[in-house]
């Protein structure tokens, strides 16, 4: 691989680009509204990803998968997410919930797990958060106790996307509490009909309201010893390294959001007309463009050399995963602001679809670790 590859997609990138759009044209995006205003998961789209294989892309070939690269998977979320930022979840939270599985899990349970995913029979959820513990996640309190040959789950987690709809759980719990912090936590499959596992309500969100977001609760779950994932104690590395390369997507996501919030912004000011011309031919609005369609690319670019180090396990990954995620999301809440500006007092209503990406853009600067946690991220890395 020369230097230059990091720079461009392949024809097999582009085409399946365009075969993503004109899923998500016409079977994403005549629901979004719908599923924003009712906070309904969008089930068409749902069936649409899965009938295309584009649900879970991601995983390899030898557990039915269609082994998408990971700059495939980006661009699949990110075209999703230009017309639905909810519906993007969809690949993006099964990438989440199953990253851990591929990085660490033995080869029984990936079979077992990744295969009923890949062929649309599951979703998958990720449970590291707790009210206490966002950003230290060392300071988690859920734990797991040895039973036998088992393990008994108590705590909660908190804001856990798609919960609720997703069948399958990877759930992070301290399994050693006097063991070293962060040295002392173990991940496990949780299934939806564990004895003892509920879901809290529904949060009620700014955006992104066609994904439930639930806090999950376990009360003396068993957990069979065969659904560990990984080894003992090595819970939280594998969490943190699964978050390495699932950052990448969120600024795929976030990258997404703002190409349909541009998109919506030049068909809209080359119509308009004020003071006798169409408000495109104004220097001020030209000025505007401009500067979000820069900032759109450089996020582009980002995150697809991070989906390009994400592929390879690149040493730098942490680094660029979490400046990908951080400039990205930062960029997508720009871009979508200025774009509901531009649409002036349309773009403050509901019959454009512009308030809705500036909403939906916001989550993309908070989950999987804040744009502060991605700078300590970032700092570390140069400091090392």
């Amino acid at each position: 691989m020369s230097d230059f590859d990091l720079f461009t997609t392949s024809d097999d990138h582009e085409e399946l680009r365009a075969a993503v759009r004109a899923v998500a044209d016409d079977k994403v995006a005549p629901h979004a509204a719908a599923a924003d205003a009712e906070s309904a998961f969008p089930q068409a789209a749902y069936d649409a990803l899965r009938a295309t294989d584009f649900h879970a892309a991601h995983i390899p070939e030898e557990y039915d998968g269609v082994g998408a690269d990971a700059l495939a998977t980006c661009i699949i979320i990110e075209e999703v997410a230009r017309v639905c930022a909810s519906s993007s979840l969809i690949p993006a939270v099964n990438k989440l919930g199953t990253m851990p599985l591929i990085l660490a899990a033995s080869d029984d349970v990936k079979r077992r797990y990744l295969t009923p995913v890949a062929r649309g029979e599951a979703m998958f959820s990720y449970g590291l958060s707790e009210r206490e513990a966002g950003s230290d996640t060392a300071n988690m309190r859920t734990q797991a106790v040895a039973d036998g040959d088992g393990w008994i789950l108590n705590g909660q987690k908190s804001w856990i996307t798609n919960a609720g709809i997703s069948r399958y759980y990877t759930v992070m719990a301290v399994t050693d509490p006097d063991g070293p912090r962060g040295g002392n936590v173990t991940a496990f499959v949780v299934h939806d009909d564990d004895e003892g596992f509920t879901l809290g309500e529904p949060e009620r969100k700014l955006g992104i309201k066609g994904s439930p977001t639930r806090e999950l609760f376990f009360d003396d779950v068993r957990i069979p010893g065969d659904r560990i994932v990984g080894e003992a104690g090595q819970g939280l590395k594998i969490a943190l390294r699964t978050l390495d390369h699932t950052r990448v997507t969120i600024g795929a996501q976030a990258v997404g959001i703002a190409q349909g919030a541009l998109d919506h912004a030049l068909a809209y000011v080359k119509e308009r007309k004020q003071f006798g011309k169409a408000i495109a031919e104004f220097q001020g609005v030209q000025f505007m463009l401009a500067d979000m369609a820069m900032k759109l690319e450089t996020a582009r670019q980002m995150v697809y050399v991070a989906a390009a180090k994400s592929e390879r396990g690149d040493d730098d990954l942490s680094f660029f995963g979490a400046a990908a995620k951080c400039y990205a999301s930062d960029a997508a809440m720009e871009i979508t602001t200025d774009a509901v500006q531009l649409l002036g007092g349309a773009g403050y209503v509901k019959d454009f679809p512009l308030e809705r990406m500036m909403r939906d853009a916001k989550i993309t600067q908070i989950y999987e670790g804040t744009n502060q946690i991605q700078r300590l991220v970032m700092a570390r890395q140069l400091l090392k």
